[in-house]
């Protein structure tokens, strides 16, 4: 038998592929559905419950609250039960307090059920794209990830139609359109049957022969849709896997400590600025005098611009590299945001809200690719919910700070603080980060895998033969 990394590498580009990839950006999407959604039926809850300032803002940030936890735990978990059951269990934690949420009678049940849903989609989002990476050649991982990611703006474009087009309907328009986003539940009995465990995960913690029979099983799956046998691996020889004990200190040891820093500032900056112009822009906006920013038709160019942006970053990871895609993407984006705070029309407020946009999430491919690279399999999801949910943080305080320095720095001083903080985040990786482009991600492992539990026990080595 051979090693599972080798097997994975001689894997072409196939069918097989695209399906893993597209039932796994479901699980984005309806998670960016639901976030997005929240804001949308706010002005509804706050009419029903008659709510403060002060309770809305708690309902505005009651998902990024979930979140923050489900991102953190999920991590560990995918490192300790594995990736598929995380990802599964998170969409049934998701799906089940959405549903309730709708159904909720007072503001306190929905505001906690929020959280809950929260929990769920922090937790999905943040297990996918290492769970992913895991199943993809090096060759092609930069698209995948960065598509991966892409699905995120197919929820926030469907959740302003809905928005749009169900809310007015009646004064149950809001928990119709709460209702819908709760509907993947019945992606679980499809995800159990298809779904792979990611064998590399099996592989590393010493079940060896489960990650045999997975392998296989995909093997036999991608022949089956390549319509010929798959090459012979690289390697041939046994390969020894040393199981370990990961843990959440194991990002703070030396071989990983400069990462972890650099990826801990790189999704602070991100979600910060990210959900600080779009929580604040409409309003900002519209306090300088322009009313387009209310529109529907603001919201949809702002969320459409999304779809490019994720896509081209995604093409461009196995190109130019993730590194430079996120460098790129992120100064491009603080150009953006300054000539959309100078913008003194309509036209020009559409055009350069959309690239704003546009490059803001292109560095976050860049970044969901970037992020589970960093790490061997056995911390790999432990490191990537980590950085998710420090960025949540960023996300949380960045409406509340906006808020602060709004009356005190003014329109165009909000903007230059923002996108400060980008600069933060592109300055970081340029000086901290290392490209990993067409990295096997084996190589992460076999340069870094004996710091992550010291000392290691001889007896814990097996080998596959």
């Amino acid at each position: 038998m051979m090693n599972i990394g080798s097997r994975i590498e001689r894997i072409p580009d196939n069918k097989y592929n695209r399906k893993l990839l597209v039932i796994s950006g479901f699980g984005n999407t309806f998670d960016s559905m639901d976030i997005a959604m929240v804001a949308f039926v706010l002005p509804s809850v706050i009419g029903l419950w008659s709510l403060s300032s002060e309770q809305a803002g708690l309902l505005g940030s009651s998902v990024l609250i979930g979140y923050f936890f489900g991102a953190l735990l999920s991590g560990y978990l995918g490192d300790k039960i594995g990736r598929k059951k995380v990802i599964m269990y998170t969409l049934v934690i998701y799906s089940l307090a959405t549903l309730a949420s709708a159904f909720a009678g007072q503001w306190e049940h929905f505001f906690w059920l929020r959280i809950i849903a929260g929990f769920g989609t922090g937790g999905e989002s943040a297990i996918l794209a290492p769970y992913l990476s895991e199943l993809i050649a090096s060759k092609y991982r930069g698209k995948y990830i960065g598509a991966l990611t892409g699905f995120h703006s197919f929820g926030y474009v469907a959740a302003a139609v809905l928005a749009y087009f169900i809310i007015p309907m009646s004064d149950n328009g809001w928990r119709i359109a709460i209702f819908v986003t709760a509907l993947p539940i019945f992606l679980v009995i499809y995800w159990r049957r298809v779904l792979p465990e990611s064998p590399r995960w099996l592989a590393s913690v010493g079940r060896l022969e489960e990650a045999q029979q997975e392998m296989k099983k995909m093997e036999n799956s991608i022949e089956k849709a390549l319509g010929e046998k798959l090459p012979e691996p690289a390697g041939t020889a046994a390969n020894t896997i040393i199981q370990q004990k990961g843990s959440f200190f194991a990002l703070w040891k030396r071989a990983f400590v400069k990462k972890t820093i650099m990826l801990w500032i790189l999704w602070f900056s991100v979600i910060f600025s990210y959900y600080g112009f779009f929580t604040w822009l409409p309003t900002l906006l519209y306090n300088e005098g322009f009313e387009i920013s209310k529109s529907f038709a603001f919201s949809i160019v702002i969320y459409l611009a999304q779809i490019p942006g994720y896509f081209s970053a995604a093409l461009l990871n196995d190109i130019i590299g993730r590194k430079k895609v996120i460098v790129t993407y992120l100064g491009l984006a603080s150009v953006s945001a300054f000539c959309l705070s100078q913008a003194d029309a309509s036209t020009a407020i559409l055009i350069t809200g959309f690239f704003t946009s546009l490059f803001m999430v292109g560095a976050m491919a860049g970044m969901y690719t970037y992020t589970p690279e960093q790490y061997p399999t056995i911390i790999r999801s432990t490191g990537t919910g980590s950085a998710s949910a420090f960025g949540r943080i960023g996300g949380l305080l960045a409406p509340i700070y906006i808020g602060f320095m709004y009356p005190i720095l003014g329109f165009i001083g909000v903007f230059l603080m923002t996108t400060g903080v980008l600069f933060i985040g592109m300055v970081s990786t340029l000086l901290l980060g290392n490209e990993t482009k067409s990295r096997p991600l084996d190589e992460v492992a076999d340069s870094a895998d004996r710091t992550v539990e010291d000392p290691i026990d001889s007896s814990s080595e097996r080998k596959i033969n």
